[in-house]
């Protein structure tokens, strides 16, 4: 492929996303005002980004939701990270002993078990951490874990046969190798985070998007609704985005100054 070619395919897959983001956006406006969705349970877009910018009081939740959701994720990244590379790469037999009870855990919805993480957290940030840390943990854990055990032996052993020490052999080898692992799972868990913190506010918050859903359907305000769903779509999405460049530059410097 030549690069005018390379060039206009990748120019054609991002119009067809930004297609596809505009369509959608065009839908939500237009099918509330054409009958085809009930305006009072499915406001229009316009009313969201109305609501958004009239209510100064959004700022404040939507500043609350980002501190949780990034605090969760930032602890899954600080327990989950050093745990899956230590499992993967020096412990891969305790990894093996480990896994079916990992994997329990990692299915095990903190949601379901609100009684006992208020008994133990109390209601407060504690409990709201826990809930968007825990299920966020696993996939960076798991991540790291197979990109460790993904890496080739062969060159572990030729790098070892230079005299590469433990630690250049980490930073040289494996975590270059394991790097568009880690962050695919490291983007997964970002979503897990975005999706636990809506649960999350609903156990004792007060403030936050999720709070704001919350009371907002109850007193039947769609469009605070609508708005409060559409800043948490715009965080989730935002986040995997550089996420997902970040990715992109990782692999790059894998290639080009990581493993040669």
């Amino acid at each position: 492929m030549t690069l005018s070619a390379a060039i206009r395919s990748t120019w054609g897959v991002r119009l067809t996303k930004i297609g596809a983001v505009l369509l959608f956006a065009l839908g939500w406006e237009l099918f509330p005002h054409l009958g085809i969705l009930t305006s009072n349970t499915f406001p229009p877009l316009s009313k969201a980004i109305t609501t958004i910018f009239s209510d100064h009081a959004f700022a404040k939740h939507a500043l609350t939701s980002i501190g949780r959701a990034y605090g969760g994720l930032a602890t899954a990244i600080l327990i989950g990270f050093p745990l899956g590379l230590l499992l993967g790469g020096w412990f891969n037999r305790v990894q093996q002993a480990l896994e079916p009870l990992m994997e329990l855990f990692g299915q095990a919805n903190p949601v379901i078990l609100s009684h006992i993480v208020v008994l133990f957290f109390g209601i407060g940030t504690g409990t709201q951490l826990f809930v968007i840390s825990w299920l966020s943990i696993w996939p960076i854990a798991f991540s790291a874990i197979n990109g460790v055990r993904s890496v080739d032996p062969q060159i572990l052993k030729m790098a070892a046969s230079l005299g590469l020490g433990r630690w250049q052999l980490f930073t040289t080898i494996i975590l270059p190798s394991a790097a568009p692992s880690i962050i695919t799972g490291l983007r997964l868990s970002a979503g897990y985070a975005f999706i636990m913190l809506i649960a999350a506010e609903l156990m004792g918050a007060s403030t936050g998007l999720g709070y704001v859903m919350a009371t907002s359907a109850e007193t039947g305000d769609m469009n605070s609704l609508a708005a409060a769903a559409l800043i948490v779509t715009i965080l989730a999405l935002s986040t995997d985005l550089i996420l997902k460049q970040a990715g992109k530059r990782i692999v790059v410097w894998r290639y080009q100054g990581g493993v040669n």
